[in-house]
């Protein structure tokens, strides 16, 4: 019989994002964690605290694969990349922005804070304040999980597919097309499917080319008031 490595940290942590990517976070337990590595329940307690530091584990293992940008891109170009790099490692594992979005889990780590530590940094060098640099990080933060929420299934469903998809043949069947014409023809002529890389990427540019003009007005308010906390 061959012997079994011991269990560590990383090890239950890796079984634990295949069994949530499996099963969702309904499915993710300390007791199916267990069986799924073949030891008791109790074992795992030497890794991981509870169900809260797995979730947390989770967390830092998926921010850790978001690639950091370039510095010497310009500040609008390492927000791009970022957000694109942060839509993707969440679209590879979408039980980790619902975990989010739920506050199942507030990541304070190194690992789970540094993608963001890095966005607001590039935010902060186009020149924002404090108020500014907040209200840029909610709109990228909400073009990613936003568009997460309506491509994955509303986080559970098939990751390659739109969340209202399964619903729209319903919609077309039952909605009377004279009293809702705009929103009929928009489900029939989208019915065969959406590219759903491409509506991120476009809504993204429109949320970067927003924020640059929001930040010439900052910057040229700034100049014009130097008020502290000027604000367009």
């Amino acid at each position: 019989m061959p012997r079994r490595e011991p269990l560590n940290r990383e090890k239950v942590l890796d079984a634990a994002l295949a069994l949530a990517d499996a099963e969702g976070l309904d499915g993710l337990s300390m007791r199916r964690l267990a069986k799924t590595l073949g030891v008791e329940a109790m074992s795992l307690y030497n890794h991981v605290a509870g169900k809260a530091d797995l979730l947390e584990g989770l967390v830092e293992r998926v921010f850790a694969e978001v690639d950091p940008p370039d510095p010497g891109l310009p500040w609008h170009e390492q927000v791009r990349a970022l957000a694109l790099s942060m839509h993707q490692a969440f679209s590879r594992h979408p039980v980790v922005p619902l975990a989010l979005v739920t506050d199942q889990v507030n990541p304070t780590s190194l690992r789970a804070i540094r993608p963001l530590d890095t966005l607001v940094g590039a935010l902060y060098g186009a020149g924002f304040d404090d108020v500014g640099a907040w209200r840029a990080l909610n709109a990228v933060n909400g073009v990613v999980f936003g568009t997460l929420l309506l491509s994955t299934g509303g986080f559970t469903g098939d990751p390659g597919m739109h969340a209202g998809s399964r619903q729209v043949d319903a919609y077309v069947r039952e909605l009377d097309a004279e009293a809702l014409p705009h929103f009929s023809r928009l489900l029939r002529g989208t019915r065969r499917g959406v590219d759903l890389e491409a509506d991120f990427r476009q809504a993204l540019d429109v949320v970067i080319t927003g924020l640059m003009e929001w930040n010439k007005a900052f910057r040229s308010a700034r100049v014009e008031s130097p008020r502290k906390g000027a604000h367009p």
